[in-house]
């Protein structure tokens, strides 16, 4: 509840507070969008999300395209909108996952390799901005310098980690070790915790994340791509509507910093967080106050709200969709779902 008491105050208050403008600025702004327009941007809001699909389904073999869209849908709509944030929507997933057979470990693995590469992206997205605008010259803004330098350092740590729990099953278990002794501690104090052994699930962890990753890496990865190219696509449609016009290197600044601020879950999705952030390098490359807001707003509206109607038909899917009990310790990793044929796994289908 503080989250969304707090995404309230940003959006209210402070939103119009650090574009320098007002909320009936951007109402009048918004009010002149025609139908086309419209539908336009829900049109690429719906293939940025069938994109992601592509993600998911390579982390989780098995998982079948329109599977991967209502997990999604489920997901990003708990998350935006639930206390909690993306801990709602981790949940919700893992709900629709167990009810389709997937075990556990499996959804476990998903769960990890899907948020590495997110976040890695959101980490790479502002420092390829800021090669863009070093490529292009002029003034850099500080925001954009600081996002890109936070994007690295935390990319590279993430990334070095990452890699070295892959390589190594002796850093896996080591650090597998380390938080067994944490555990032993906290039950020793908490009684009513049950005791895990830590170090044999991350050492199969690992196993697991490299069949996944080796396998279905580059899917992976170019599903991802595709979301966050067809999301910018979005965002300079938002901005082009609104009648703001600026270089791509500008706009793909604003929208990596706020895909980069996406990550701090102080608020539902970052809500006001990223916005404020985007508009702040707008304003800071010149951009009108007004018009910058009100795409931005535009923008945030298909990221969020306008996801309702679809999470509710996710929701509906989910509901009708053919149940299977789940399988744990009895089905290979990287076997298809219960009920799933290999021409299913075909990306499209």
């Amino acid at each position: 509840m503080p989250s969304i008491i707090l995404a309230i105050v940003l959006v209210v208050w402070w939103l119009p507070k650090v574009a320098q403008t007002s909320w009936g600025a951007v109402f009048s702004t918004l009010e002149q969008l025609d139908p086309g327009s419209v539908l336009m941007l829900y049109g690429l809001m719906c293939l940025g999300l069938w994109s992601y699909t592509f993600t998911l389904t390579g982390s989780l073999p098995g998982l079948r395209h329109p599977q991967a869209l209502i997990v999604n849908l489920c997901g990003s709509s708990a998350g935006n909108f639930l206390p909690g944030g993306g801990a709602a929507g981790v949940a919700v997933s893992y709900a629709a996952l167990r009810s389709w057979g997937f075990s556990r470990r499996a959804i476990s693995t998903s769960v990890i390799v899907t948020g590495v590469w997110n976040f890695l992206a959101r980490m790479i997205l502002p420092v390829t901005a800021l090669t863009a605008l070093l490529v292009a010259g002029g003034h850099l803004p500080l925001t954009v310098i600081r996002g890109g330098l936070i994007g690295a350092t935390a990319g590279l740590v993430l990334l070095g980690l990452f890699i070295a729990l892959l390589a190594s099953e002796r850093v896996t278990r080591t650090l597998g070790r380390a938080l067994n002794r944490v555990l032993r501690l906290l039950h020793r104090r908490f009684t009513s915790l049950h005791e895990v052994a830590v170090e044999d699930f991350i050492a199969d962890q690992r196993v697991r994340i490299v069949t996944v990753v080796r396998g279905h890496g580059a899917k992976m990865t170019l599903g991802l791509a595709g979301y966050f190219a067809v999301f910018y696509v979005l965002f300079w449609q938002s901005l082009h509507i609104v009648g703001l016009r600026m270089t791509f290197s500008h706009m793909f600044a604003a929208y990596a910093v706020g895909r980069l601020l996406s990550a701090i879950g102080v608020t539902p999705g970052g809500v006001g967080v990223t916005e404020g952030g985007a508009v702040a390098v707008l304003i800071a490359f010149g951009a009108d106050p007004a018009p910058a807001l009100s795409g931005v707003v535009l923008f945030s509206l298909y990221t969020h709200v306008m996801e309702i109607p679809l999470g509710a038909l996710a929701l509906a899917g989910w509901a009708v969709s053919k149940k299977t009990a789940p399988t744990d310790g009895h089905r290979a990793t990287g076997a298809p779902s219960p009920g799933s044929s290999p021409s299913e796994e075909k990306p499209g289908s």
